[in-house]
């Protein structure tokens, strides 16, 4: 199973930087979200391949008609927050807030319930068993937000084997789609999205999703544009984690959606037997 997943962010919604942290500062960017969405659109109309595209509420807000570009392109829209804000730093009250905010506003754009989630940063850990109740409070019944590995915005490393599971949080379910990993030596590496995707030579790629049963993408618009500008305040090691390999970037996605056959989140749940699958309680 290979899942395809787009995050609908900006260049510049750079998570833990000053000059990138709300909507004040995004106000001293150009958008460069039309073209880097279209060149995403007419490759997967191309390949007539379908995806979830999770989309930040403020995009939404500035930007409907791409929005409704994903819509009428027949794509699934799931809820990247509204703010683009860290999870674990907004605590619950915001965080409530905040999804029930995106939701509104996706839900007045497509018309219909919104039933996919995936949090900035992968920032829901299992120190935030709130955050992974609010979804289902909202009727979320998807989520992607799990990263189970250690990484700088928290991860969730005792997660267990990475496959699609049932998270339970007080008589309620989830159905989530964590980031897929593989080992190598002994560690967990993930290739399937970011910056991963683009630092990894795609032969090694190929390798590793051959490999797996289950991956999931995670793939954003700026991943895509080799020409975006340098976002100021960024140290040596976020610079290369965030700019290394965009030029080649669009050719490895032309030649991974030929190599594999990739499906939306909705499509993959109805191929899943969710009662054979593992429970992680919270």
């Amino acid at each position: 199973m290979k899942v395809l997943t787009f995050d609908i962010e900006d260049w510049f919604h750079i998570l833990d930087n000053p000059s990138t942290k709300g909507e004040k500062e995004w106000g001293n960017f150009e958008s460069r979200l039309g073209r880097n969405l279209d060149l995403i659109l007419n490759l997967l109309d191309k390949k007539k391949l379908k995806a979830t595209f999770f989309c930040v509420g403020w995009i939404a807000i500035k930007h409907p008609n791409e929005i409704n570009k994903i819509i009428k392109s027949g794509h699934e829209i799931g809820s990247h927050t509204h703010m683009h804000q860290l999870v674990y730093e907004q605590g619950e009250k915001k965080f409530n807030e905040d999804l029930k905010l995106s939701l509104d506003v996706l839900e007045s754009i497509t018309g219909v319930k919104v039933k996919s989630f995936r949090a900035p940063g992968f920032s829901m850990t299992k120190e935030t068993p709130w955050a992974f109740e609010a979804l289902m409070k909202n009727g979320i019944e998807f989520d992607s937000s799990v990263f189970p590995a250690a990484r700088a915005h928290g991860g969730f490393s005792n997660f267990g084997s990475a496959v699609p599971s049932v998270i339970e949080c007080k008589g309620m379910r989830l159905k989530e789609f964590p980031i897929n990993t593989h080992k190598i030596l002994g560690k967990d590496i993930i290739f399937s999205g970011g910056g991963y995707f683009r630092l990894l030579p795609y032969p090694l790629i190929k390798t590793l999703t051959k490999k797996s049963d289950y991956v999931m993408t995670y793939f954003h618009p700026r991943d895509f544009d080799a020409h975006q500008p340098m976002v100021p305040g960024l140290n040596y090691m976020r610079r290369f984690k965030s700019y290394y390999g965009l030029a080649k970037t669009e050719n490895k996605l032309n030649q991974f959606v030929h190599d594999f056959e990739f499906i939306d989140i909705s499509t993959a749940n109805s191929q899943i037997d969710w009662g054979n699958t593992k429970i992680i309680t919270l």
